[in-house]
């Protein structure tokens, strides 16, 4: 099995806290999203947002890259919500990553894009990641791989992630869009469920 080191549009959306704050239900003010009764607030989406952000801003291309990227909180919100999905989907089906499969993409990673300014650089460029958010979004990435093999098919495994959508009840603040149960996504985003996988030495960091 080859393993997977293209990157996606996720943040670290683990790694920060509070994603997740207990909730009593509906988009209540201070809330983003609400999804399996747990609310995304708002301040955690936008300190995703502001890492990218901060990135952009020390970047040579700054302006250019936050000019296209006017829909980014949009876009960040639409990838923590789905990393729930695929959380829920993940344990039913009873899939995990550890630390190693992680360790060694990231091997990897650096091995091809020839060290951490020039993968920093493509991760934020390609797919609004800020450096902090490569080791959620490679989770992410793996774990999607996984669910998919287990699955035999995407079909059947985007199946799977919509029962775990329905299940979760997700809400979404209209502010920020609405919520397609259908493509599990929100408003006109790009789903990152179906995407070309890679060998690592072909993988390079990718948008969704």
């Amino acid at each position: 099995m080859h393993r997977r080191t293209a990157l996606s549009v996720s943040a670290a959306l683990l790694a920060a806290a509070p994603l997740l704050a207990a909730c009593s239900g509906g988009t209540r003010p201070g809330t983003a999203a609400v999804v399996g009764g747990e609310r995304i607030t708002t301040s955690a989406l936008q300190a995703q947002v502001n890492d990218v952000r901060t990135a952009q801003n020390r970047s040579g291309q700054g302006a250019q890259l936050i000019e296209a990227t006017a829909g980014l909180e949009r876009l960040k919100l639409n990838k923590m919500i789905q990393t729930a999905v695929l959380e829920r989907a993940a344990d039913d089906a009873g899939l995990s990553v550890n630390t190693r499969e992680i360790e060694e993409v990231r091997k990897a990673q650096l091995q091809q894009a020839g060290g951490e300014k020039e993968l920093a650089a493509a991760a934020l460029q390609q797919a609004q990641l800020a450096p902090d958010q490569l080791e959620a979004d490679t989770r992410f990435k793996l774990l999607r791989d996984k669910l998919f093999e287990h699955y035999g098919s995407q079909d059947k495994a985007l199946a799977k992630l919509g029962q775990a959508a329905k299940a979760l009840h997700i809400e979404v603040n209209p502010r920020y869009g609405r919520w397609d149960p259908q493509q599990i996504i929100l408003g006109d985003q790009q789903t990152p469920w179906i995407t070309q996988r890679t060998r690592p030495e072909q993988a390079a960091p990718a948008g969704a």
